[in-house]
């Protein structure tokens, strides 16, 4: 009898990872671009 590894659940472990650190760096940058705009209109006011 042989046992193996079954590489399905890395492969979807590095998927889920892959993912969901696109998806944190885009909501990082997407709240930075609006603190970054939110400045810009503060000195333009001054």
């Amino acid at each position: 009898m042989r046992e193996a590894m079954d590489p399905w659940t890395f492969v979807v472990a590095s998927y889920v990872i892959g993912v969901g650190a696109t998806a944190a760096m885009v909501a990082w940058s997407l709240l930075s671009m609006k603190r970054a705009e939110k400045r810009r209109e503060q000195a333009r006011k001054r």
